[in-house]
């Protein structure tokens, strides 16, 4: 497959051992029944492979929405966070694990390690330079009107929570360029957070990405840590990263060193695909 014939939602690359491993929401299931997720094996980033690493056998809790997999090597073996939803249960974050990145992958956590009653997604993995990992993720904005950004301390084995989850930032404090939207199912309007993901410069400044709307569209934000950690302030870029029909963005390094940012564009239901930009570190601050 071209990547142009990729339809994906929230594309994820994991390099790894020569090869780049994207991952990503089906556009055909995204927005109902699902029953798992592919992966996309290059060397090139323009000719891929796919196979499925994760399949519902009808043992895992949820049949609909499976949302934003990422997928990290950590302590010898590979992690997917996924978000995942049921009619009747809130929609949340998984931890999922493998002995290879291509799967196949099987539940790790003991269903959501986001708080319970919340609505959650797009769980992301920060390990602190202490090596304390945390998921990063958003408190639905169709629950609490301002979208958050919150953080909530793992366990050493990433199995589940191992504190209570706090609050980053709000979707409302990317002024002036977020604009609200209309969800028709709820009737509230609301500012939007999806897709965060963490990036510690070359010269330690941790930043912190996410999506929302601007008039422009579906667009790519970027906040800063003051400390340089997951647990002080966030301070917002002023204009998106990218704001041209596109989002739910993260960086990584191509196999000969470029910074590379992933993201899908446009945002429209079956027409999405991977979109890869070269950036450099500036651009974020």
């Amino acid at each position: 497959m071209k990547t142009a014939e990729i339809n994906i939602r929230d594309p994820f690359v994991l390099v790894y051992e020569g090869n780049y491993y994207m991952y990503g929401t089906r556009g055909e299931t995204c927005w109902g029944a699902a029953d798992g997720f592919d992966v996309y094996i290059s060397a090139d980033m323009e000719n891929w492979q796919k196979q499925e690493c994760f399949h519902n056998d009808g043992s895992f809790w949820a049949d609909q929405n499976y949302w934003a997999p990422e997928v990290y090597q950590y302590k010898g073996a590979f992690y997917m966070f996924a978000s995942f939803k049921k009619d009747g249960v809130n929609r949340g974050t998984n931890v999922l694990r493998a002995e290879s990145p291509v799967g196949p992958f099987v539940p790790w956590s003991s269903g959501n390690v986001t708080p319970n009653g919340w609505e959650c997604l797009d769980g992301t993995l920060y390990v602190s330079p202490h090596g304390k990992p945390y998921m990063v993720f958003c408190h639905e904005w169709t629950q609490v009107g301002d979208g958050e950004i919150c953080r909530i301390p793992l366990k050493d084995d990433l199995s589940g929570a191992d504190g209570e989850a706090k609050l980053l930032f709000h979707a409302s404090e990317a002024q002036p360029w977020i604009k609200t939207v209309h969800h028709k199912r709820s009737g509230i309007d609301g500012y939007v957070t999806d897709g965060p993901f963490c990036y510690r410069a070359s010269d330690g400044t941790l930043f912190l990405l996410w999506s929302s709307f601007s008039a422009g569209g579906y667009a790519l934000a970027c906040a800063k840590s003051s400390s340089g950690d997951i647990t002080g302030d966030f301070t917002q870029k002023e204009t998106p990263v990218f704001e041209k029909d596109g989002g739910h963005g993260m960086l990584f390094r191509t196999l000969d060193g470029q910074l590379m940012l992933t993201l899908h564009s446009p945002n429209e239901k079956l027409l999405e695909r991977p979109k890869f930009i070269q950036i450099e570190e500036s651009a974020l601050y």
